[in-house]
């Protein structure tokens, strides 16, 4: 997998049809005020984070949605706080419409959120993103059985021990990334017509992993990656 080397960028550059753009968002303690960043957020996003009692959750819920709205505002030109979203029916978030002129995918663990753009709002578009703090864990083969192929949980139980966590994490991200990327979340088969996407690996940091799912991917070496700095919000 591929270490990614992320750039400084204060103006979005242009998103090009079949390129993809990724985003890290530092939401824990080393993120931005969430006093500061609330106020960015919609009614929805507002109300969900009252309902999180453990401070800690709720901050970097916060971050990781202002984060986004910050990043998409630049695509867009618009206000952060303009910025309106419709949601699938299994709660995918996407820009709703006049503003449906990209795609878009938020995931968040740890102290690390990641968003991936893809231009047009199109299934070829549509896109899954997931991200995983990797820490120990000794439910994974368990989870793995209930949750992967039989023949890909029969490959992970097979993976020597010390590989083994890391294998289950890349098998996890792709799962999520792939039930992500059509909207249709991870209990709902996939929709009569459509293909299965393409799957990329890479380590957004050290401890981590992600996964980008589309149906057509660059290779990782030709995406466009970009850190956003928190003082874009003064």
């Amino acid at each position: 997998m591929k270490n990614i080397r992320w750039q400084n960028m204060h103006d979005a550059p242009d998103l090009c049809p079949g390129a993809l753009h990724l985003w890290r968002i530092r939401i824990g303690d080393d993120g931005a005020d969430p006093d500061r960043c609330v106020v960015l957020l919609g009614e929805r996003q507002r109300a969900r984070a009252q309902k999180m009692r453990l401070d800690a959750v709720r901050e970097r819920y916060i971050r990781a949605q202002a984060g986004l709205r910050l990043i998409l505002a630049r695509y867009l030109h618009t206000p952060p706080q303009a910025i309106d979203f419709g949601y699938g029916p299994a709660g995918k978030p996407s820009l709703h419409g006049a503003l449906h002129i990209l795609s878009f995918n938020l995931s968040t663990s740890g102290d690390l959120a990641l968003v991936g753009l893809s231009a047009g709002s199109g299934p070829e578009s549509e896109l899954g993103v997931d991200c995983e703090w990797i820490r120990p864990r000794m439910d994974h083969q368990a989870i793995a059985a209930r949750m992967f192929a039989p023949e890909r949980a029969q490959e992970l139980a097979a993976t020597p021990e010390p590989e083994r966590l890391s294998a289950f994490y890349r098998a996890w991200t792709a799962l999520e990334a792939d039930a992500k990327a059509d909207g249709r979340g991870l209990f709902r088969p996939r929709p009569p017509g459509t293909c299965r996407p393409m799957i990329a690996h890479c380590i957004p940091e050290p401890g981590y992993v992600a996964a980008v799912a589309r149906v057509n991917l660059p290779p990782v070496s030709d995406w466009l990656t970009f850190d956003l700095h928190w003082i874009d919000l003064t």
